[in-house]
Formats: structure tokens, C-alpha cells, sequence
């Protein structure tokens, strides 16, 4: 279920707040961030974000395609290793 329009999209006031410091200063240094369910905004494009994903940090360069989306999407949590190797002359 998505959020109620009319509250608009979530998003980390900091995060805004540091991202604009950012663009007055232009200091192009990534900003590390916990809010993974912070909604990327249009004020986010062409900065470069460290997202925790749990274990470490991802980095991560935020384009025009992204915005609407969560950054955590873009930090997988998971680590896939593979499938298990099946035996191919296991009955002979």
C-alpha cells in the first residue's frame, strides 16, 4: 500500500537539509545515511549518498531515473552465493 497522497512523499527532513547545505557550499563528499526508507527526491539528483545496508555502507550516485524511489531499494541487504551444484553423475 502506498502513502496517502495528500501527505505527500516521505523523506528524511536532515537528509534535505544536508543535501541543500551541500549544493550551497559545493562540497561533492558523499553523505552517509541510515534512512533507507527515505523517499529520493529531485533535490537528490547528482549527489552521491553512503547507504547503511545492515553490515556496511553502499555507495551510492543518485540519477534523474531514481527519483520517486526509496534508497534502499538501491542497498541489497542480502548476499546471494549461488545455487547448490547438483551431482551430474550422481545415479550412474
Amino acid at each position: 500500500m502506498s502513502r496517502s497522497s495528500k501527505k505527500g512523499p516521505y523523506y528524511d527532513v536532515k537528509l534535505l537539509e544536508k543535501v541543500m547545505k551541500q549544493k550551497e557550499t559545493n562540497n561533492r563528499e558523499p553523505i552517509k545515511t541510515w534512512a533507507r526508507s527515505c523517499t529520493i527526491l529531485p533535490e537528490f539528483v547528482d549527489h552521491t549518498f553512503l547507504i547503511h545496508n545492515g553490515k556496511t555502507f553502499i555507495k551510492l550516485a543518485v540519477r534523474e531515473e531514481m527519483v520517486g524511489h526509496k534508497l534502499g531499494e538501491f542497498a541489497l541487504t542480502r548476499t546471494f552465493r549461488g545455487h547448490s551444484k547438483k551431482e551430474k553423475d550422481k545415479g550412474k
